[in-house]
């Protein structure tokens, strides 16, 4: 039986953010990222929260990131936003365009900020849900380096490129949250099973040839597979897209990897759309909304996107986050 062990969710934080600093993070880079970090764990999404930990500090040390990075946010246009993050952390940049794109949105109804020169920016979802508490539909796209083959072929050329939308409930919370990626399964999942020398289920990776294959050290020589074939590598496209070509970020197909210490600085992209859902539904959006969810919940154990996270994190509030001792063993001695 695996040994873990539970703590709260500052407890995480400050583990997080301690270990960044002490890696040469300027606190201004590393409290959102920390503050990420507990979220993922309350979602119970353990693949990308302190498990990531280690890696941000390798890449901080190697200059794969600059930790030290000063992100330069400009409003070329009424209701546009840009980020340069200055090859460092996503979070910070995403903050900074945040605390012009929310109150923006409010006002003309609808804004876009557009991040490039960036690094993984975590789970998306933790992102576009604090579009939906501040009132707004959130939108977010983020793209990654290359880990899916376009089909018929076996080069990957887009990555894994995850996409999210939040719908804002009436009570100031996300009440409903989709976050997913192009492909089957999350990369982070495959590398998890990689570290942990454990085979990873069919249906999740290709080998360099393209075949299918459960050794997850072939899969990430390989390439991911897309959810639904075809229409996981339109998803990643379209992503790449927004994320990549609407931004001016680096595409997929040419960035370094998020693994590794190899390649310099991935210089990704994040795209995020904030709408005012009141104003374009003539203030019918949460009838309508109530109505969706409800079609949901009248069957029994029906689940919505966004359930499992929800649960999870209610119970991370009071009961703490379960992590494994290994892990925290790791990160401990970064400090």
């Amino acid at each position: 039986m695996t040994a873990t062990e539970t703590l709260t969710l500052s407890e995480i934080e400050s583990l997080a953010f301690d270990a960044l600093v002490a890696a040469g993070t300027s606190p201004e880079n590393a409290r959102p990222l920390a503050v990420a970090t507990a979220m993922t764990e309350a979602d119970g999404v353990a693949s990308h929260g302190l498990a990531y930990i280690p890696i941000y500090v390798q890449h901080v040390e190697c200059g794969k990131v600059d930790g030290q990075a000063n992100p330069k946010v400009a409003h070329p246009r009424p209701a546009v936003i840009t980020v340069d993050a200055a090859t460092g952390f996503a979070h910070r940049a995403i903050d900074l365009g945040f605390e012009q794109l929310i109150p923006l949105a409010k006002e003309m109804g609808v804004a876009v900020l557009a991040v490039n020169n960036s690094y993984n920016c975590g789970v998306l979802g933790v992102h576009t849900q604090r579009l939906a508490q501040a009132g707004l539909m959130g939108f977010g796209f983020t793209n990654a380096p290359a880990s899916i083959a376009p089909s018929g072929g076996a080069k990957p050329v887009v990555g894994t490129n995850p996409f999210s939308i939040s719908a804002p409930g009436s009570d100031g919370t996300a009440a409903l949250l989709i976050d997913q990626s192009a492909s089957t399964i999350a990369k982070s999942e495959v590398m998890k099973h990689a570290r942990e020398g454990k085979p990873v289920p069919q249906g999740w990776v290709l080998d360099a040839d393209g075949q299918p294959t459960t050794d997850p050290d072939a899969g990430l020589k390989g390439s991911m597979v897309p959810s639904g074939g075809y229409k996981g590598v339109g998803i990643a496209l379209t992503v790449e897209l927004l994320a990549a070509a609407m931004t001016g970020a680096t595409l997929g197909a040419v960035a370094s990897p998020f693994s590794g210490t190899a390649g310099g600085p991935p210089k990704t992209g994040q795209f995020f759309i904030a709408i005012d859902p009141e104003v374009t539904s003539g203030g019918l959006f949460q009838e309508k909304l109530a109505d969706l969810i409800s079609a949901f919940r009248d069957q029994d154990g029906a689940r919505l996107p966004g359930d499992g996270r929800q649960s999870a994190r209610l119970r991370a509030a009071t009961e703490g986050v379960s992590v494994n001792a290994a892990l925290l063993e790791r990160v401990r001695a970064l400090i």
